[in-house]
């Protein structure tokens, strides 16, 4: 018990206490969530196999699972599903990626409604589906146009959504007309007086290099509450002029980057010397997305930087319950979600230390020499998951974890 929650406790130190609060209280939840929430500890637990140090060398997101998929509107306006979390990027063998995201296949089971059998039968579904992608050594991407079963539906789904609604969600009209972040406790918390200025000036910093800084006129700030492993990084959702108010106003998220907690396990693997932990975060997520989201970019402040992107109406995931949309539709979703994966690693390949393209087609070709050690290695990962969310679970209750 002491060692998970001294490692839990260390990684979480300096975070704000009232939303660290709210990421303790959430890992309690599932093992599922849990997972989610402490990638930094899978990562001490990962299995010193074989497995793990002789894959070929890629570009990894560093956090995948069931819930870093999802739909956003890309740049060039068009919406995409895919993956969408690299706070944790780094240059490391594909399986690192591969059993994290089979692992939260399985300690998944619960809200997927699957039985073990079924969860089994997924994993090896998604490994099809990523080295038959790979094998063709080909990237493609996933939008309306070209996806099929429940991302095909969710992404239908979206054209309804306007950027007027999500501002109507998230803010409130003062009597003089103009919006106000609603802090509401689930989205957004009151930034002090620091907080906010410091918001301000790093927007304003940026708006200098653009073309139209008023349109980065920051109207409000509120600290932002979203996802779980991040909740208690220093995070705002900053309401700016956009296009004009009320209607034609834009919401930011400006999330600060931490160092991923991939790096310290990976000695024997040289890591580009970055800018920043934010310039890292968005060259890699440009890199392996087919087309990355509106308004990404890194903005640096002495020590500390910090990702900006755009808050989007388009921005959703895939509801995954076997019991809800049948087996075949997860399975169909849970196959392209492999696809994804592999394009990604394709698409950021021969670039700084990653292996070339070539290298990873003849791994995904490989198939047969490494899918029953993966999905091994999946299983022990799955049943270390559980007994740490045991011993967490036990500790929360015995008030030792309290920011």
């Amino acid at each position: 018990m002491a060692n998970v929650v001294k490692t839990i406790r260390n990684f979480n130190a300096g975070r704000d206490p009232e939303r660290l609060a709210m990421k303790y209280e959430k890992l309690r939840s599932s093992p599922f969530v849990f997972l989610r929430g402490t990638c930094h500890l899978f990562h001490d637990r990962l299995p010193s196999d074989a497995l793990f140090a002789k894959a070929p060398v890629a570009w990894l997101c560093g956090d995948a699972h069931l819930e870093n998929f999802g739909s956003y509107k890309g740049d060039n306006r068009l919406v995409y599903f895919d993956i969408n979390d690299f706070d944790e990027s780094a240059l490391a063998p594909v399986t690192w990626e591969l059993v994290r995201f089979l692992t939260s296949i399985l300690v998944a089971g619960d809200s997927l409604r699957a039985t073990r059998d079924d969860a089994n039968a997924l994993c090896r579904v998604f490994l099809d589906g990523y080295a038959g992608a790979l094998a063709l050594g080909k990237a493609r991407w996933v939008e309306r146009d070209t996806a099929s079963g429940l991302i095909h539906d969710l992404l239908a789904t979206l054209k309804a959504r306007t950027r007027p609604e999500l501002l109507d969600k998230r803010t409130e009209r003062k009597k003089n007309g103009r919006r106000r972040i609603l802090r509401d406790g689930e989205h957004a918390l009151p930034a002090d007086k620091a907080g906010q200025e410091r918001a301000k000036k790093l927007v304003a910093a940026f708006a200098e290099t653009q073309d139209n800084p008023g349109f980065f006129k920051v109207l409000d700030v509120a600290r932002r509450i979203a996802g779980t492993g991040s909740l208690g990084v220093e995070r705002y959702v900053i309401l700016v002029e956009g296009k004009g108010s009320p209607d034609g106003n834009y919401l930011l998220d400006l999330k600060q980057a931490p160092a991923s907690s991939l790096v310290p396990h990976l000695a024997k693997i040289r890591q580009p010397a970055w800018p920043s932990n934010a310039h890292r975060v968005v060259t890699l997520q440009r890199r392996m997305q087919a087309v990355s989201m509106a308004f990404l970019h890194p903005i640096v402040d002495g020590k500390s930087s910090y990702v900006l992107r755009g808050l989007q109406p388009s921005e959703d995931r895939v509801s995954l319950d076997v019991r809800r949309t049948g087996l075949d539709h997860v399975r169909g979703t849970i196959a392209e979600m492999g696809q994804l994966m592999a394009w990604a690693h394709l698409r950021s390949s021969g670039r700084q230390g990653s292996a070339i393209a070539d290298a990873l087609v003849d791994f995904g070709a490989s198939v047969k020499s490494w899918r029953r050690d993966l999905l091994d290695a999946a299983q022990q990962c799955a049943v270390q998951v559980e007994e740490d969310w045991e011993v967490y679970c036990a500790a929360y209750d015995a008030g030792k974890l309290v920011p």
